[in-house]
């Protein structure tokens, strides 16, 4: 039986609102009812351009939520450091994007950039904020993670989810040799990207320690035929 939490991320809500301008769908509502619903997190990404979440909404979010905050982005962006610093989320999730980056499609080289991401995960721990960086399945930057000082890695699924209906065995593989990795270094797993109501619960049920999944397009796009408390209690399921 996997543990795993299931937090809720709302861009694609956020870029509902922001196609008509004003407020609907209201976002805090919506992360008020996700919460409701049976969400144990709600998932933010905010991006420069603001083209789905808007700096304000994270204030907005932070005051009304009761579960756990996870604020995810570019940290070499200097105004999400600042958002993140001055909301002070439960977790902040690190992304390596570039500018204009439709969605996240890679993990950190956490060999490569292990002192910048020392220094700007002391920045995070040192207001009490978990950290977990955004990787690949690779055990070797699983490894180098540790020596980031990260409290958590969040395994990128894309390649996974792509290989699920060809090959589910071969897809999961590597990221078995990642979690194992991480368990031995004492990492906490966190996973997120094209996880649907489809390959999520094999995923669980075969990655050891998974914490917590970070799920929003997939599971905005099934709230639209199955409504959204009834697509929330059957994304808990595939994790229960």
């Amino acid at each position: 039986m996997s543990n795993a939490k299931l937090s809720v991320n709302i861009n694609k809500i956020a870029t509902l609102r922001n196609s008509r301008g004003g407020n609907n769908p209201d976002l805090v509502k919506t992360a008020l009812d996700c919460e409701r619903f049976g969400a144990e997190g709600i998932t933010v990404h905010p991006r420069p351009d603001e083209r789905h979440i808007r700096y304000q909404d994270t204030f907005d979010l932070k005051a009304a939520i009761k579960t756990e905050f996870n604020i995810e982005g570019n940290c070499r962006e200097p105004k999400f450091m600042e958002l993140v610093l001055a909301n002070q989320p439960a977790q902040v999730t690190l992304v390596p994007d570039i500018l204009g980056q439709i969605t996240s499609n890679h993990g950190w080289d956490t060999i490569k950039h292990q002192h910048y991401l020392q220094d700007t995960i002391a920045i995070f721990k040192e207001k009490n904020i978990r950290v977990s960086v955004f990787v690949d399945p690779n055990p070797e930057m699983v490894d180098a993670a540790k020596s980031t000082g990260t409290d958590r890695i969040e395994l990128y699924t894309e390649a996974y989810a792509s290989g699920f209906h060809l090959d589910r065995e071969k897809a999961i593989a590597p990221y078995i040799l990642a979690a194992e990795c991480a368990n031995k270094l004492a990492i906490g797993i966190n996973a997120g990207h094209d996880l649907d109501l489809h390959n999520l619960q094999y995923f669980a049920q075969n990655i050891p320690g998974l914490l917590e999944v970070s799920i929003g397009h997939a599971l905005i796009c099934d709230a639209l035929y199955l409504g959204l408390e009834n697509t929330i209690q059957r994304y808990l399921y595939q994790l229960k």
